[in-house]
């Protein structure tokens, strides 16, 4: 058994979250244990070695209205690695691929009557206005949706977009978690015709190595490649963690982790918290990554819409943050539980061949310098209406014990900036600073 310190506290998972647990921990004078059953840091932004270049699996992109992340660099002293750029939209139909994205590409779109446009604009308009989301908490989104642009507009721009990614669940989801993504990407932009988004030189690896470096500067510890098999529980208190059949000491215990793995790893709470967590649903990524010797399109996000193509868009990467090559990201998403997850890489990667050669007929098979898959079962909670209502509270009735992920910045939509400010929340609970 490992000594216990007063100020010793576990932290579970090394994401964004965990890692802005961890790093206002130390700041604070606490001495963190980060516990990661991956062999690096990072979670969903870490990053692999893609025939020689360092690279996210998964693909990211900041906001101009990203302030936890833009405080965290400041704090960190890398705020020189922020550049911005001006990106652009696109968007595939009926073979054709169309600007998307303002005012005048919505006008000029091909595929879409007047009366359409009209209402299409004016409720993304009014989404990126509005600031109280409170009241369409519990209104299903697709049916507001519809409300407001009509079965027209509905079809063509957004039925795929909640087909593909949700599949049994596109009608059950919440229209504040579907309005937060709208106003996001509306706030993004620094007039009605541009559009700014940011990325850090290096990558996030940037950010994360710089966390980890502040962390492990006051005291903090890692240990990678240790998974926690479960969580000690007694008397309605925390006792330590369990990894690798070694007891870890301990009189608190923040965890990170997804919350489908909790009642695996804490089997001892109460009954009525464990099937809350058991009632939870995740949908799941393959997320396809190709380097290119060329260019697909002009674009850093692409919209399609073809009955040829199980995907709601693409990420042309490289539109964004300059590199080398080309690089795409083609994310399928759907339930874990879909037999289509189940399918091996190569059915994908053959997909995405296909799916950038139509988009692109100059592309051929020699541009294709490498394709590699990542998956990842727990990418995004389904947030149905009233989502938060359904969730256990972060501070568990276990003293010494906090539980969250993603899903408790809801209506957000997952994101770096999002994960480090609720992240540092949470470390503030635990530290007694602050209320759940």
């Amino acid at each position: 058994m490992v000594d216990q310190a007063k100020d010793r506290i576990a932290v579970l998972g090394a994401g964004p979250m965990g890692l802005a647990v961890a790093y206002q921990l130390a700041k604070d004078g606490y001495n963190p244990v980060v516990f990661e059953a991956d062999d690096r840091v990072g979670g969903m932004t870490a990053t692999f070695d893609f025939g020689g270049l360092s690279i996210e699996r998964y693909y990211h992109f900041h906001c101009i209205s990203d302030t936890a992340f833009l405080e965290m660099l400041e704090e960190l002293g890398l705020a020189d690695k922020m550049r911005w750029t001006e990106t652009k939209m696109g968007y595939y139909y009926q073979q054709r691929l169309q600007p998307w994205g303002n005012p005048l590409a919505l006008l000029r779109f091909k595929g879409l009557g007047m009366m359409a446009k009209f209402r299409y604009g004016l409720h993304a308009f009014l989404s990126t206005r509005r600031k109280d989301w409170r009241p369409l908490d519990n209104v299903e989104a697709t049916s507001w949706i519809k409300k407001w642009v009509g079965k027209e507009a509905y079809e063509v721009l957004w039925r795929k977009l909640f087909d593909l990614k949700f599949y049994d669940y596109a009608e059950g989801l919440s229209a504040a978690w579907i309005w937060s993504r709208i106003r996001r990407i509306g706030r993004s932009r620094y007039d009605l015709f541009r559009e700014k988004l940011g990325y850090l030189e290096g990558g996030s690896d940037t950010l994360l190595q710089g966390m980890r470096r502040a962390i492990e500067a006051r005291g903090g510890e890692f240990k990678l490649s240790t998974p926690v098999s479960k969580v000690v529980i007694a008397d309605g208190q925390v006792q330590g963690i369990e990894s690798k059949g070694e007891l870890h000491s301990f009189s608190k215990v923040v965890s990170t982790v997804p919350l489908p793995y909790v009642p695996r790893i804490m089997p001892d709470l109460p009954r009525e918290i464990l099937e809350k967590f058991q009632a939870l649903r995740n949908i799941a990524v393959v997320c396809v990554i190709a380097k290119l010797r060329k260019p697909v399109t002009e674009n850093f996000w692409l919209n399609t819409n073809d009955p040829d193509m199980d995907i709601p868009g693409v990420v042309e990467y490289t539109n964004l943050r300059p590199l080398d090559c080309h690089v795409v990201y083609v994310p399928f998403y759907m339930p874990g539980e879909h037999p289509k997850y189940q399918e091996p890489d190569q059915v994908f990667l053959d997909k995405v061949r296909r799916y950038l050669k139509s988009i692109n007929p100059v592309l051929t098979d020699d541009d294709f310098i490498d394709v590699r898959a990542s998956r990842y079962r727990h990418a995004q909670p389904i947030c149905g209406p009233g989502y938060l209502d359904g969730l256990p509270p972060v501070s568990l009735p276990v003293q010494g014990l906090w539980v969250a992920d993603t899903s408790y910045y809801y209506p957000e939509d997952r994101g770096i900036s999002e994960s480090i400010g609720f992240g540092r929340r949470i470390a503030r609970m635990a530290e007694g600073v602050e209320r759940a």
